[in-house]
């Protein structure tokens, strides 16, 4: 079984396909956020420390954190959220950038074993941020398009993936930490695109043996109802294998998604996590053995 460890400088977690679903909370993230991109650019980081606290509370396994802000001083931004966030928060972080200085800062700073998002098939990019990887003795997402682009045949990204695995295995990165992204497209613009990503998620995990990730939300873009959608293509991901997501951890219906997709795998044993989550509290003056009366009278009615 493939287990990717990582940790902040208090918690450890284990992504695998044994394990429940890692939800890696997206909110620290400034596109398409004029506000927070302001004010993360002047310095003022309680937003992102809210966004941060509000996703833990959710239910976030993770927190991905992104400074990408035009013009701005991404390294030092990105560097300033991380200590920050880490001086609030026990869960493990995703350093996330486009930008190797931003990615060495980030690194440089981070207490624990972060996950680096991303590497993509190019050589170019393979030959600067697999040495930092290493360096820093992180493990990384592998996204899984090369110079070409990205192909819609499922069979090409995964040789991509196959590639970024062999590749860091070259620079003494095991394929334990290696996550590899097989990029969902939209199924309201390419209609088997939900089937191509299931049956690729499949082949990674049974074939490649490595643990996967994604941007959830990509697969309803421009459809109606995109949180059902979400949530549809969530729990048939993770009985393909797929192990974390990069998610909104504050939309009810993905969490509920990912929560019984865990039961019916077994990776939430006896079905705490759940009932915890969704059992009708005792009313005042009421017992859990009278509670438990009136629901079978209900079910018999």
């Amino acid at each position: 079984m493939t287990i990717t460890r990582v940790s902040s400088h208090k918690k450890e977690i284990e992504i695998g396909f044994e394990k429940p679903f890692c939800i890696i909370g997206e909110r620290i993230n400034p596109t398409g956020r004029k506000l927070l991109a302001a004010e993360m650019a002047e310095g003022d980081y309680s937003r992102v420390l809210s966004d941060a606290l509000a996703q833990v509370e959710a239910g976030a396994t993770m927190l991905d954190v992104n400074a990408g802000i035009p013009m701005a001083d991404e390294p030092k931004i990105l560097a300033e959220c991380i200590q920050l966030i880490q001086d609030h928060v026990d869960i493990p972080l995703a350093i996330d950038s486009s930008i190797v200085e931003a990615l060495e800062s980030g690194l440089s700073v981070y207490k624990g074993k972060p996950l680096v998002n991303s590497v993509t098939g190019e050589e170019e990019r393979l030959e600067v941020v697999l040495p930092l990887v290493k360096k820093y003795n992180a493990a990384v997402v592998a996204i899984s398009n090369d110079e070409t682009g990205i192909s819609e045949d499922p069979n090409v990204r995964y040789e991509v993936a196959k590639k970024i695995v062999e590749r860091a295995e070259d620079f003494g990165i095991p394929r334990e930490d290696v996550v590899v992204d097989p990029l969902i497209m939209p199924v309201g613009a390419i209609n088997l695109a939900g089937r191509s990503a299931l049956d690729l998620i499949r082949r990674l995990r049974t074939e490649l043996k490595v643990n996967t990730t994604c941007g959830a939300s990509n697969i309803s873009f421009g459809l109606p109802n995109r949180h059902g959608m979400n949530a549809a293509f969530l729990a048939m991901a993770v009985g393909a294998g797929m192990t974390s997501a990069i998610m909104n951890p504050l939309h009810a219906e993905e969490m509920s998604g990912i929560m019984g997709a865990d039961v019916m795998m077994g990776t939430d044993p006896e079905c705490r996590r759940w009932i915890k989550k969704y059992r009708e509290p005792v009313a005042e003056g009421e017992s859990r053995g009278a509670r438990g009366d009136r629901e079978r009278r209900r079910r018999r009615a």
